[in-house]
């Protein structure tokens, strides 16, 4: 049985601020926990008006702290922006904190613009060219420490950290799979690749002592409701969210409209239908339905499901929706 999770950007929606954002997260989380989710993640994104988890660690700590079972992580660290030290440190007190319940996954991308990547490294030196020797260095700080080791990590080592590696590209899964680690696709917003990036993965996966087999998570928007008019509906705030970033217009996550789609220019409406692709939306029946068919095309072991709605009411019967017709989440809660 297919595992769900949720992915939570910390929407900040318009009318409201961070405070409520970061509320409405451990709000959610706890909702979740109480659904039978398997994972709650967070995403360290710079720069966004939208988004509340920066600090992604720290936001981490305030919804494990308030919840008892469920796996929280990050979805992801953007390595280059932080030193593997850094990371290990961090994430191994979380780990200390709350044992047997910290993810974390790990991508190349800044996670902004070039202009706030510079600001929060000093310099760009520190790329993605150097993501696999950093990932190498993170593990080995989570691995208990050896005679004579000058730098060591603790909190860190010896800490159960689960390590993810992330990708909207074929990259992220040539790494995942030498590395024999676990690999999350973001095909809830970057879906071009997903095919083969799951064919590069599972073809060339290397056993290691982290993970025996292939295991595969992507991401999936899920827009629940009790009709498909409904669903649409709030489908629009992702859509006009989506249609501003790319337009270099980021803001915070804007209220649903009617028949947003029909707005548009034939140019903006094909990039939705392309980026937009991997989302389910609709009422029980509708949701059902689509979240078996995309298992069944990809195979995925886990599904990580977000749903960036404007209003905290409906994204918790979005959510509740899908449990209801998931049959492994009504067997864990």
């Amino acid at each position: 049985m297919t595992v769900l999770s949720v992915l939570d950007l910390a929407p900040v929606p318009e009318g409201s601020d961070v405070s409520l954002a970061l509320a409405n997260s451990l709000d959610l989380a706890r909702h979740a926990e109480r659904l039978g989710y398997n994972r709650f993640w967070l995403a360290e994104h710079h720069n966004m008006p939208g988004i509340a988890s920066a600090a992604t660690s720290v936001v981490m700590a305030h919804v494990a702290a308030g919840t008892s079972r469920i796996r929280v992580g990050a979805g992801g660290i953007m390595l280059p922006n932080h030193a593997p030290l850094v990371i290990a440190e961090q994430f191994g007190t979380l780990a200390a904190l709350h044992p047997g319940r910290i993810d974390l996954g790990l991508g190349r991308a800044p996670g902004t613009d070039m202009a706030t990547a510079q600001a929060l490294r000093r310099s760009l030196s520190s790329d993605g060219s150097g993501f696999p020797r950093d990932v190498v260095e993170l593990l080995a700080y989570f691995a208990p420490a050896v005679p004579g080791q000058k730098v060591r990590a603790v909190p860190g080592e010896g800490q159960d950290v689960e390590v993810w590696i992330l990708g909207s590209s074929t990259y992220g899964a040539q790494l995942a799979a030498m590395l024999g680690l676990p690999y999350a696709f973001a095909s809830h917003f970057a879906p071009a690749e997903l095919d083969t990036a799951l064919d590069i993965y599972r073809t060339n996966f290397r056993p290691s002592e982290r993970l025996e087999k292939p295991r595969v998570m992507l991401g999936l928007n899920v827009f629940a409701a009790e009709t498909d008019d409904e669903a649409r509906f709030l489908f629009s705030s992702l859509q006009q969210a989506f249609v501003n970033l790319r337009s270099g217009r980021p803001g915070k996550l804007p209220r649903p409209v009617e028949r947003f789609e029909e707005t548009l220019d034939p140019v903006p409406r094909a990039m939705l239908a392309h980026a937009l692709s991997a989302a389910v939306v609709g009422s029980p029946k509708t949701v059902k339905e689509g979240v078996e068919a995309f298992i069944r095309r990809t195979g995925a072991d886990e599904l990580i499901v977000t749903a960036q709605i404007h209003d905290q009411a409906a994204r918790k019967r979005s959510f509740a929706i899908l449990a209801g017709v998931h049959p492994g989440l009504l067997m864990a809660a």
